[in-house]
């Protein structure tokens, strides 16, 4: 059966550096037999959670946009990849309005109590987080985790089962591009990732 990768470019600017090493991942994946869709969020309609919290008795978002595609194929992924530019210190506001919508998955595991994918694919999932940033700070990526772990936890994906690729002192578009390892650790990291996620099905 063939692995189902769902991955999110996040960033405003098309083709930018997070966009890159996003490709590149996907690029990778596809080569040892994955089948990825990407989806460009600042392109589709993604609207802001508005913390009704109507999730917790409807089991489903009230606001009918893209999300209601989205969250269907973030159940059904066995990869999902969130790639995000730092922006401020912080996920870009696509990013942040993606991770916000995943409130549904909040309502449904804490509140409702129901499952979020079947007891059979818990632990057979993974998750990656993709950044690059601006500036040099060792530091400039600290802000962004929390809600990153925060998104793939409430869809089950636990940290074990997480990978991140984080690059900075990328800034101007195509920077990335003359960065001396950021292609080959996003292909490694592709190639990692496939592997382990075929031990798991195959567990």
């Amino acid at each position: 059966m063939t692995l189902d990768v769902l991955a999110f470019s996040t960033s405003p600017r098309r083709h930018g550096n997070s966009e890159t090493l996003l490709d590149w991942v996907l690029a990778a994946m596809e080569e040892k037999g994955a089948a990825v869709e990407k989806i460009v969020v600042p392109e589709v309609d993604i609207r802001p959670c508005r913390g009704c919290n109507l999730c917790e008795t409807l089991n489903r978002c009230v606001q009918r946009d893209y999300m209601d595609y989205v969250h269907d194929r973030i159940v059904a992924a066995d990869c999902i990849i969130l790639a995000s530019p730092i922006y401020c210190m912080g996920l870009a506001a696509q990013a942040k309005a993606l991770v916000d919508r995943a409130q549904v998955f909040r309502s449904r595991k804490y509140v409702l109590r129901l499952p979020v994918v079947p007891p059979e694919r818990k632990g057979k999932r993974m998750g990656i987080f993709l950044a690059t940033a601006g500036q040099n700070w060792d530091y400039v990526f600290d802000a962004a985790i929390p809600s990153v772990k925060c998104f793939f936890h409430v869809v089950e994906i636990g940290n074990r089962d997480l990978r991140y690729l984080m690059v900075n002192g990328v800034d101007e578009k195509g920077a990335i591009d003359r960065h001396p390892t950021a292609r080959a650790d996003a292909e490694n990291l592709a190639k990692e990732v496939v592997a382990r996620l075929q031990e798991l099905r195959a567990a």
